[in-house]
């Protein structure tokens, strides 16, 4: 039986997870241009953190002696900021990672490929895109580090690359039960880059639905259908119109819903870089639109045998390395040098 003491102790454990975002002493103000002087004030009248800023009315502010309209907006522009970086931070905490099934690749992605952001994969035909995909399905169903739980997975199919069997050789290695696994990722399989668009909204009701149960949305491939949809040069711009709209529809779910979402993209011959010395004149397609919607990129290429090789394209944190990888039975998996 639990006494009055543990619950006390209980209670203040979970106390202080919010602590730090109610209680930002305002002394901390000075480092936002705030005076000592105008601190005080603040302190004569029981306003100590920064919250409590945010919570009185300007009007009452202005009525503390000493301040002014103009040093009242600075103070509560200095505590929007201040408060803006706290959620922020705050909201970074929930990042979980899921793994790629290898450790090398892993350490790549600083861990795996992350919630709240888009993971793009691209690269030439057969260089484990696909491979990548399904293996996410069994490995976001299992518990990882950092108290990660594991969850259910859509999987938006274009070009009819998704195959259960691969899933459950890949569940096999990691010893899960087939159906259970199988019964985990909810499929979709999209025709047009209309449908595609379509689909997002199911998407969305369902992880509102079952509101943090759902951990990863995987699109292999995004671009594909729109490349059908739209052919001639003369369809660009409204092409890359429909995929901004797109994307940024991406972005607000994974944010919302902090979920993963991975998507696989396809390479083409650069008509330009025959002009410059470039090793590989081969290029993501979807343009800058693309480029800026992924918040990692990351670049596949064909090794000696099952060998891979992904390299860091494009990322707000992490360094432009490489890591080695292979492709087997049981999905990716380390490669044995």
């Amino acid at each position: 039986m639990k006494t009055s003491e543990d619950q006390v102790v209980e209670d203040d454990s979970g106390y202080h997870d919010d602590e730090e975002s109610f209680f930002q002493d305002i002394d901390q103000l000075q480092k936002h241009g705030i005076n000592m002087a105008d601190i005080k004030k603040l302190k004569s009248v029981g306003i100590c953190t920064v919250k409590g800023i945010q919570m009185t009315t300007r009007k009452a502010l202005c009525n503390i002696k000493g301040l002014s309209e103009a040093k009242v907006d600075k103070i509560k522009e200095a505590a929007g900021k201040m408060l803006t970086a706290f959620e922020y931070s705050a909201k970074r905490k929930q990042v979980f990672h899921i793994t790629t099934g290898s450790q090398e690749f892993d350490k790549l992605l600083g861990g795996g490929i992350e919630s709240m952001a888009i993971t793009e994969a691209f690269g030439e035909f057969r260089t484990g895109k696909t491979q990548l995909s399904h293996t996410f399905c069994v490995t976001a169903q299992l518990p990882g580090e950092d108290g990660y739980t594991g969850g259910k997975i859509i999987f938006i199919d274009t070009e009819n690359t998704f195959r259960p069997d691969r899933l459950r050789d890949i569940a096999d290695r990691f010893n899960v039960d087939h159906d259970a696994v199988l019964d985990n990722v909810l499929y979709a399989r999209a025709y047009t880059s209309e449908h595609q668009m379509e689909l997002l909204d199911f998407v969305a009701a369902k992880f509102h639905e079952e509101g943090g149960v759902f951990k990863l949305l995987i699109i292999d491939s995004i671009m594909a259908l729109f490349r059908v949809d739209f052919s001639g040069r003369g369809e660009l711009a409204e092409r890359q119109q429909k995929l901004a709209q797109m994307l940024s529809r991406l972005q607000k779910i994974s944010e919302e819903y902090n979920v993963a979402i991975f998507i696989t993209n396809q390479m083409t011959a650069d008509p330009g870089a025959g002009m410059t010395f470039q090793a590989d004149p081969k290029k993501p397609i979807g343009g800058h639109i693309l480029a800026h919607a992924s918040t990692t990129r990351l670049s596949l290429r064909k090794g000696r045998g099952e060998m891979r090789i992904a390299k860091i394209f494009d990322s707000p944190d992490m360094p432009e390395n490489e890591a080695t990888f292979a492709i087997t039975a049981g999905g990716v998996a380390d490669a044995k040098e």
